[in-house]
């Protein structure tokens, strides 16, 4: 059952609002913050139902865990790609940046070589931090900035130099957030001491673990989006910082499927924003909190059910490998095991290099293997200079005939 803001209750039940808003204030289980939100002290109620959705998503991540013991390093990195790709175009497409899978993907696979030519080189780069377990340090408002120049700074120089942050730390001019319609939706804290000041006490809070760590988060997330401290890239460095933390305290492919439900809820999203900055909601941030965990919580159950399905599939083209012409012979089930992990874990498929180094033999004697499978049983795809290849799948079933 969804949480009954103050913002609702305030139309609904005038004569009842004062009361229900100094039970819940008051409340042992109330969370106050150092904090205002316009006039009001920010504060956070957690209820039976909010609890009940922690339970929920340990009890999924567990499950996730559980799958992933069981799936090949190879496999586990593939899928990590593949999700880490969707998750950058998306958190693009949400603040309507128009970026490509293939764009990300050759950004990705060029990361060494990429000297920020490209303007998506420092949020990828970063985002694959979060593939390679990096730690990211978040305890005052230099780090805030730190990240944000590390994957934006090159962005927007290239888009409009006039939105780069132009203050001591953050921002020094204000800045709104507007509709479609050129509506003000929102006003950032202003000035910029405000913001580092408040940006100061938001990160203390991320830090407290005297509370739970997905209440912090949660939390930190709305606070970032209240605060506003940047000009441009404010929802971006927000989600990032929020995959990053969800990735040290879950299951760390969770770090690439925020943007995915955030986009497909993207309207309960932003009303949980609009009721939390309402004067009427007087510093409640619960209805974010239930918000956000709802988006965690839908994020590690689809999560949960694309491992489930791939794990089941690899255990039955594991059996089947040995039926597909050459499967018999030791070397060349090799090769089918990994191709087959390539189409259902990986966007492209695996590299000549990368199936070298998981089959551990030259050039030359992996080519004369892979002559020994069918044409049709392998999908060559082509990006940039370099060659990735996979099982066709569809094309296996005439075999087992």
């Amino acid at each position: 059952m969804a949480y009954n803001s103050l913002y609702k209750l305030f139309y609904k039940d005038s004569s009842g609002y004062v009361k229900e808003y100094e039970n819940r204030f008051n409340n042992e289980e109330s969370v106050k913050l150092d904090i205002f939100i316009g006039e009001n002290q920010a504060f956070f109620c957690p209820d039976t139902g909010v609890y009940k959705k922690l339970v929920s998503i340990e009890k999924i991540d567990k499950k996730i865990n559980y799958l992933y013991s069981k799936l090949p390093k190879v496999a586990i990195t593939q899928f990590a790609t593949r999700c880490l790709i969707d998750e950058i175009v998306l958190t693009n497409n949400i603040e309507g940046v128009h970026s490509t899978r293939r764009e990300i993907n050759d950004i990705l696979n060029n990361i060494p070589d990429n000297k920020k030519k490209n303007r998506f080189v420092g949020l990828v780069r970063k985002y694959k931090m979060l593939i390679e377990n990096e730690n990211i340090k978040i305890t005052d408002c230099e780090d805030i900035r730190r990240i944000y120049d590390d994957i934006f700074s090159e962005e927007i120089k290239s888009d409009n130099d006039r939105n780069l942050p132009d203050g001591k730390i953050f921002r020094k001019n204000t800045v709104s957030v507007v509709s479609s319609t050129e509506k003000e939706l929102h006003s950032g804290l202003y000035p910029e001491k405000k913001i580092i000041d408040t940006m100061e006490r938001a990160i203390k809070f991320l830090n407290n673990r005297n509370v739970e760590a997905i209440f912090r988060i949660s939390i930190f997330h709305y606070l970032f989006g209240y605060i506003h401290p940047f000009y441009d890239g404010n929802g971006r460095v927000s989600r990032f910082i929020s995959s990053y933390l969800l990735s040290k305290n879950y299951n760390n492919l969770i770090a690439y499927r925020i943007s995915y439900t955030i986009k497909e809820n993207i309207s309960k999203y932003y009303d949980a924003f609009k009721i939390c900055n309402h004067k009427n909601n007087k510093g409640d941030l619960t209805p974010f909190l239930d918000m956000f965990l709802d988006i965690v919580q839908t994020s590690l159950s689809q999560l949960f059910d694309a491992l489930q399905e791939r794990v089941c599939d690899l255990e039955y083209y594991k059996d089947v490998i040995a039926k597909l012409p050459g499967g018999n012979k030791g070397e060349i089930y090799e090769m089918y095991w990994y191709l087959v992990q390539a189409s259902l874990f990986s966007d492209s498929g695996i590299s000549i290099d990368d199936l070298q180094k998981c089959i551990n033999v030259t050039y030359n004697t992996l080519n004369s293997r892979k002559k020994q499978i069918p044409a049709d049983l392998i999908i060559e795809n082509k990006y940039e200079r370099k060659k990735y290849f996979m099982l066709n799948l569809e094309n296996v079933k005439k075999y087992l005939k």
